[in-house]
């Protein structure tokens, strides 16, 4: 089985969720930028972040044999920060990048005029630079924030067939079908989507143009809910092809509209810019003195 994860905050998780991750299937992720929990204070703390994505995250996977990707932008939980909205303005120079594969997160947090403006503005971006757009939807008033956001989306230059409307559930499933955008489910232990609600969804509504992320970050949440969703769709009688479509095709199919998809991972250098993921020299490794006494 081979499980590409559409959304997930790598950034929070250690090097034992990307050895797990391998070993359940994983083969691909895609990471976007988003908040880290305590408030940014400057602009130029999003700049080491990008930069982090951009080199260390994809050099920390293909140690693990997974190809890392990442879609870049303010989001919508700090859009509305005067400290940190003149990201916008340097946000263009970042996404011609070859490794970012479309813009996002953006969206709607509380629904406010500045996200408004965030949102329109980069949805002008992805247009401008020919990638496709990640899509946040809130947490709370849901169906409202699907429509404010499709209203958004139709009203710009970024055609709605290029938008990802993630963190959907069943309240809002449909209404972002029928807009013709795809369609981006996050899946959690204790909050957001579960595997038989997943499970269900895909069953009522099919497995077309249909994303399954872990959405994994620093709160609780889980990097395998991906394969847990594979497995129970084969239990439930999907087929393995339903399976491979979900969790790779569709993925493969959505991101590859930016063109900069590559899913091939090469054998990594041993450091990046000079560091590497080990913690001290290897248990197996020589040292100084058992060198000396081989060489006596």
């Amino acid at each position: 089985m081979r499980i590409f994860d559409p959304h997930i905050h790598m950034t929070s998780r250690t090097t034992d969720d990307y050895e797990a991750m391998y070993a359940a299937g994983v083969r691909a992720v895609v990471e976007p930028s988003f908040w880290l929990g305590q408030p940014r204070t400057s602009p130029a703390s999003f700049f080491d972040y990008f930069d982090s994505l951009l080199g260390w995250e994809p050099f920390r996977a293909a140690q693990y044999g997974i190809a890392h990707h990442c879609t870049l932008a303010l989001n919508p939980k700090e859009a509305g920060d005067p400290r940190c909205t003149p990201v916008l303005d340097a946000l263009p120079r970042y996404l011609v990048k070859d490794n970012v594969v479309a813009v996002g997160e953006i969206g709607y947090d509380s629904m406010t005029p500045a996200e408004d403006t965030a949102l329109a503005a980069q949805l002008q971006m992805a247009a401008d630079q020919g990638l496709p757009a990640l899509v946040h939807t809130p947490h709370r008033d849901k169906l409202a924030g699907l429509r404010r956001t499709l209203d958004v989306v139709r009203e710009s230059a970024l055609p709605v067939e290029r938008v990802l409307i993630d963190h959907l559930n069943e309240t809002t499933v449909k209404e972002a079908k029928d807009s013709g955008a795809w369609l981006g489910f996050s899946v959690y232990p204790d909050t957001k989507m579960d595997e038989e609600r997943m499970v269900a969804v895909l069953r009522a509504y099919g497995p077309e143009q249909v994303l399954v992320n872990s959405a994994a970050d620093w709160g609780k949440s889980d990097p395998l809910k991906t394969r847990k969703v594979a497995d129970l769709m084969l239990a439930e009688g999907f087929t393995e092809d339903d399976v491979d479509r979900v969790l790779w095709r569709n993925p493969v199919a959505f991101y590859g509209l930016s063109g900069r998809l590559n899913l091939d991972v090469t054998a990594p250098e041993a450091t990046h810019e000079g560091n590497s993921i080990l913690r001290g020299q290897p248990r197996d490794a020589p040292t100084p003195d058992t060198a000396d006494a081989a060489g006596a």
